[in-house]
């Protein structure tokens, strides 16, 4: 009877402790790739490094919008090139299709990944959830920069392009978004 309850107690913990994990798993992943640059996970800084090197790179940049929401969406340039440290201003033009208020939130990534870790936003309109008014058309900015330390890692040193993808998507409470503003 004793060893029974020790094996139920057991078994008890270790599903509450994986009903536990699951639940945090989300959240960590978030945090890991925030703090790493995996997948692609853009960083955010305060202020460009002071350091801006001669070497150029192209930043190329792309817009998408998940097929239910009714917003066209489109970087106003393709490309930019600028030196490494040097902060470049870009923006994405948005326009809500729909006779309806939406909430729109921009996911976005950094292709190769690896440069993921040296892709900094000081500022960006992927910040905050968006709320666009039947009919809206808005200029979005973006204030970024590539850190130096991207040419002293072997993997990136020799970058000479990356691209930064958004996506744009109905952000999940419509109505208690729109609300609060």
């Amino acid at each position: 009877m004793k060893r029974t309850s020790l094996t139920a107690a057991i078994v008890i913990g270790v599903v509450a402790g994986m009903t536990g994990l699951a639940f945090a798993a989300v959240p960590l992943y978030e945090a890991f790739c925030r703090a790493t640059g995996y997948g692609g996970t853009t960083q955010v800084a305060e202020v460009a490094p002071g350091r801006v090197l001669d070497q150029r790179i192209e930043v190329r940049f792309d817009a998408n919008t998940a097929p239910d929401l009714p917003v066209t969406f489109a970087p106003k340039q393709r490309s930019q090139t600028l030196r490494i440290g040097e902060s470049g201003v870009a923006f994405y033009r948005i326009h809500n299709l729909s006779d309806q208020a939406i909430v729109a939130h921009a996911n976005y990534n950094v292709t190769p990944q690896v440069a993921g870790a040296y892709f900094f936003k000081t500022e960006c309109f992927c910040f905050n959830d968006r709320v666009l008014a039947p009919g809206e058309e808005a200029d979005l900015p973006l204030i970024y920069f590539i850190s130096p330390d991207i040419v002293a890692d072997p993997d990136t040193r020799d970058l000479a392009t990356l691209t930064l993808s958004y996506t744009f998507f109905r952000a999940a409470d419509q109505a208690a978004a729109i609300a609060s503003n």
